[in-house]
């Protein structure tokens, strides 16, 4: 199946920061047995090259790895720590490994259908939940490892411009990483409920630890002048 509103193999064959920008407030859509749940997105992080050392090219081309530098636009689905499938959009040119991986979603069509996927004892699951963090919006939208290597362009897996506009975007480091941290190549629609609640309790640490250095400072400084 193709939407009408896919985006090109030619979106995705760009440097991958320029990809990541342009990707929030696009849909990540997917169709499974005439059943369609999809999401705008609202977090997403770039992998870039076998020189970040966060990136799965990082040791060179491997089986695992080999979707990184296959042509762009292609879904990179792998299991993450034996627990949840994580997507990836493939960007940049065949033989450049590069990624985005695609962190949280605002639900748009089928949140009864993520619901039932994601159903839990205590009742039901708000739709600002359902698909906040990459392993969350995967259960929700159905997507696996058969989705591996399937064209973004073209088949029920694919990312779609509805022309929904972010408000604010804002940069930061990567969630969940020891490794690359220097590298401020996550990108969020800003202030959005969805976007991942780990990232945001980070910032909050990152703010609370601003401030704290920020009143010894302060404090230093009035120490000396007395």
């Amino acid at each position: 199946m193709t939407g009408s509103g896919s985006l090109s193999h030619s979106f995705y064959a760009r440097p991958t920061l320029q990809v990541l920008q342009d990707l929030i407030g696009k849909v990540l859509v997917h169709d499974v047995r005439d059943r369609t749940a999809s999401g705008v997105i609202v977090e997403a992080e770039a992998y870039i090259g076998e020189s970040d050392p966060a990136c799965h090219a990082a040791p060179g081309p491997t089986r695992r790895n080999a979707p990184l530098y296959g042509p762009p636009g292609r879904a990179y689905v792998y299991l993450n720590y034996g627990l949840h499938n994580l997507v990836n959009a493939v960007t940049e040119a065949e033989g450049s490994p590069a990624a985005i991986l695609i962190r949280a979603l605002s639900p748009l069509e089928g949140i009864d259908l993520m619901r039932r996927r994601r159903a839990r004892k205590g009742g039901l699951l708000s739709p600002d939940n359902l698909c906040r963090g990459p392993g969350n919006l995967t259960v929700s939208l159905g997507i696996s490892l058969e989705q591996n290597t399937v064209d973004l362009v073209t088949s029920g897996l694919r990312i779609e411009d509805r022309g929904i506009t972010p408000a604010r975007l804002a940069w930061s480091a990567r969630v969940g990483i020891r490794v690359g941290t220097d590298r401020l190549w996550r990108c969020h629609w800003e202030g959005h409920p969805c976007v991942s609640g780990r990232a945001l309790a980070s910032r909050t640490r990152l703010q609370q630890a601003v401030n704290h250095a920020a009143a010894r400072v302060s404090g230093g400084s009035a120490a000396a002048a007395g």
